[in-house]
C-alpha cells in the first residue's frame, strides 16, 4: 500500500492531501495519525486540518505566506514512518427511536432487503461503528462499520426536509442528521441527542475516531430524552466501556 499521498495546492488558502485508500479503520488511524503529526507542525499558526475518509486539508485562516514552503516540506516527507493511532477515540452510546413516526424508510428497507423490521434494528444497534469525520451539515457524522446486509444507495428523490436527529443509512455507511434538512438517505429512526451547538465552545462532542453505539429506545423515552435535554438535565458523556 502506498502511504504517500497526492500534495496540491487547493485553492488560495489551503493544501489537500489525498491517499488512495479503501475507507477503512487502519487507514483513518493512519490519516489521523499525521493529522496530529501537522496539529504539532503548525502549533503556533492559525491553520485549520479536516479530515475526510482518505484525505487532509489543511486549511490557513491568516497569513499564506508560508504555503509554498510547507507545499515543498511537505512533499519531502517519509510518509512510512507514520505509526496509525490506536483507540484514539471516545466511546458513545447514543440513543436512536426506530418508532415508525421517525423510521420513515424503515418498511422499505425491510421490504428491500427481505428482513422484518426488527431484523433492520437489530443488526444496526449491533454493530460497533468508528467516527471516520463530520460533514456536509455541521455535526453530521459519517459513521463507518455498519453491516453490509443494510447497505442500500441514496433516495432517487431526496426529501425536502426531515427531523433533526434522524438517523439515516446511505451505502455502506450511517449517520445522524444534526438539524432539520433535505436529506437523501434511507431514514430509519431518530436521536434526541443534540450533535451540534453553536453556542458552545467545542460546538460538537465528538471527534474523528470515536467509537459509535446505537442503543433503541421508545418514542416515550424519546420524548423524556427531549425534555431533558431541554432542562439542561441530560449530557451525553463518553462510556468507559462500549
Amino acid at each position: 500500500m502506498n502511504l504517500k499521498p497526492q500534495i496540491i495546492r487547493y485553492g488560495e488558502r489551503a493544501i489537500l492531501l489525498q491517499w488512495d485508500f479503501k475507507i477503512t479503520s487502519e487507514n483513518l488511524h493512519f490519516i489521523l495519525s499525521f493529522k496530529k503529526y501537522l496539529d504539532d507542525f503548525y502549533i503556533k499558526r492559525n491553520i485549520y486540518i479536516n479530515n475526510t475518509y482518505n484525505s487532509l486539508l489543511v486549511f490557513y485562516r491568516s497569513s499564506i505566506d508560508c504555503i509554498y514552503d510547507d507545499l515543498s516540506y511537505l512533499k519531502t516527507l517519509d510518509f512510512s514512518t507514520i505509526k496509525p493511532l490506536r483507540n484514539s477515540g471516545n466511546s458513545y452510546h447514543i440513543p436512536v427511536c426506530y418508532d415508525l413516526e421517525f423510521g420513515l424508510d424503515l418498511e422499505f428497507l425491510a421490504t428491500q432487503k427481505s428482513l422484518e423490521v426488527n431484523e433492520i434494528i437489530n443488526l444496526h444497534t449491533a454493530a460497533d461503528y468508528t467516527l471516520y469525520f463530520m460533514g456536509f451539515l455541521p455535526g453530521f457524522l459519517y459513521l463507518g462499520g455498519m453491516p453490509e446486509t443494510l447497505a442500500y444507495p441514496r433516495k432517487i428523490h431526496p426529501r425536502k426536509s426531515i427531523l433533526k436527529g434522524a438517523v439515516g443509512i446511505a451505502e455502506n455507511q450511517t449517520g445522524i442528521y444534526p438539524t432539520s434538512s433535505p436529506a437523501g438517505w434511507q431514514i430509519i429512526g431518530n436521536s434526541p441527542v443534540n450533535l451540534f451547538d453553536k453556542n458552545k465552545t467545542k460546538p460538537s462532542p465528538f471527534e474523528a475516531g470515536d467509537r459509535i453505539k446505537f442503543y433503541e429506545i421508545t418514542s416515550k423515552e424519546h420524548q423524556l430524552i427531549t425534555n431533558d435535554i431541554a432542562q439542561g438535565t441530560f449530557q451525553l458523556k463518553p462510556e468507559t466501556d462500549v
